[in-house]
């Protein structure tokens, strides 16, 4: 009896949002809150999930096997797929996630990208940041957590770890593999790489 009542709440909202003017391929694959708020031309793919308080902007696309939960999503955002975004996190207008990206208690600022293969923690990122594939925010030491600040115009290279807290200034760039744990300098360019090693005409023993 529970599950037939949980299924006709979920048609219930489908049709509510269907009637509003969102666009689902596979509605009856994708999963709303009683409290879920949706703006006008959004576009919302097969398996998504979205828990409570969220509420959802104008012009906002959602890709498949994406879940999201007590957040808030501005306009022309673009998220997934197979992206988790948990709760606290602000998407600003114009910001990306993509795929296989967790992003929780954050802020990201307008028309910044985390596109792949990312988690982004207690973290408050500028206006037009990229964020290469791979990178972490190392947000947790083992007792509390700690605050991640990425100022506008930032470069993240792919697979640097990020130790909190840290600050990397404006119009500065983190060479990819890098491990950064000092703030970084407005314009500059921060390397934590080790040297190439190369020995010629090896053979194992």
């Amino acid at each position: 009896m529970k599950e037939l009542n949980l299924q006709k709440t979920q048609n219930k909202l489908r049709k509510k949002f269907l009637k509003s003017g969102v666009l689902m391929t596979g509605p009856e694959t994708i999963f709303f809150s009683n409290d879920t708020k949706i703006g006008k031309n959004v576009i919302i793919e097969p398996y998504v999930v979205i828990g409570k308080k969220v509420k959802i902007g104008n012009n906002v696309i959602i890709k498949s096997f994406s879940h999201l939960e007590s957040c808030k999503i501005e306009n022309k955002v673009e998220i997934g797929p197979y992206a988790r975004i948990r709760p606290d996190t602000i998407l600003r207008e114009g910001s990306k996630i993509g795929n296989f990206v967790e992003v929780k208690k954050s802020i990201v600022g307008k028309k910044s990208k985390v596109n792949h293969l990312s988690y982004i923690g207690d973290s408050q990122i500028g206006k037009s940041v990229n964020i290469g594939a791979g990178t972490i925010t190392c947000n947790y030491d083992g007792i509390k957590k700690n605050k991640t600040k990425i100022k506008d115009n930032v470069f993240i290279g792919s697979n640097s770890s990020l130790i909190a807290p840290v600050t990397i200034n404006k119009k500065s760039i983190v060479g990819a593999g890098s491990v950064i744990s000092n703030n970084v300098k407005e314009k500059s360019l921060a390397l934590t790489r080790s040297k190439q090693i190369e020995v010629k005409n090896y053979k194992r023993k």
